[in-house]
């Protein structure tokens, strides 16, 4: 009860150092949700902290010579990207600037990911064990790229930076034991992070689906792409418990956006 009490101060903490700004344009797909970033985290930092770990993650790979090892892979993923990223400019003027890198670790993770300012990175898994097609391929990368556009890193890590601040505040003023303190990480989490990140994952599809699109790739291939993912899922928590929506869900909002994007798709063929 205290920490309920608490709750609309500790909220109002997390909130008091947040600055509102809207990272891109809302393109065909209409994504324009206005994004609360702690002021003294900066995009260009943000970008500086990633590009040192993409840069040790590219590393360990190297010397274990799984670093762009796959010549049947690579050339594929880096033409795909290419295209992908010279539509950016339809989101953000600067992002077409960015130093842009497109490079493929050789492991079994089915996973990627595009970090902030254009850093790409795909695992050969997404290829060997979902044998995708180009079409596949660039909604997978756009869904990574639309992430890097709406600095969704930089958001989710004003967020947990603002909640850590607020409640080691609340603790301090308010006398909370742990047990209190960890019922209030739960609250917060279920009630703000998990949401919100429901709702990014949502943007990213729904950019990446107009990404494609504009670069003459369909759009419809996302609905086969979570098909094969949801086939991969096994064990998955209930939606409201996961940070990624359901792929039932997420196919439903992108089922909706065809009609948005389709006219792209056929007008790059043109």
């Amino acid at each position: 009860m205290r920490f309920l009490m608490a709750l609309p101060a500790l909220l109002a903490l997390v909130l008091a150092g947040c600055q509102t700004v809207q990272t891109t344009r809302a393109g065909a797909v209409g994504v324009d949700r206005q994004q609360s970033m702690f002021s003294m985290m900066s995009a260009q930092q943000v970008d500086q902290m990633y590009a040192q770990s993409y840069r040790q993650t590219l590393g360990d790979a190297a010397q274990k010579r799984t670093l762009n090892s796959r010549q049947d892979l690579v050339p594929r993923l880096r033409k795909v990207s290419q295209r992908l990223i010279a539509q950016v400019g339809h989101f953000r003027d600067d992002a077409a600037g960015w130093a842009w890198e497109v490079n493929l670790v050789d492991a079994p993770e089915v996973n990627a990911n595009c970090g902030p300012g254009g850093k790409i990175l795909v695992y050969s898994g997404l290829f060997d064990k979902l044998s995708l097609s180009d079409d596949e391929l660039a909604a997978v990368v756009g869904h990574e790229i639309a992430h890097a556009l709406r600095e969704h890193g930089r958001e989710a890590m004003s967020k947990a930076y603002g909640v850590q601040m607020a409640e080691n505040a609340a603790g301090a003023l308010l006398g909370l034991g742990q047990d209190t303190m960890a019922l209030a990480s739960t609250v917060v989490q279920y009630s703000m992070t998990l949401p919100n990140s429901r709702t990014n994952e949502k943007e990213a599809d729904l950019i990446g689906l107009e990404l494609a699109a504009r670069a003459g790739y369909d759009p419809r291939a996302a609905l086969s792409l979570w098909q094969k993912m949801g086939s991969q899922g096994g064990g998955q928590p209930p939606e409201f418990m996961s940070t990624h929506p359901a792929s039932s869900t997420r196919m439903q909002a992108i089922q909706a956006a065809l009609p948005q994007v389709l006219p792209l798709y056929q007008a790059a063929q043109e």
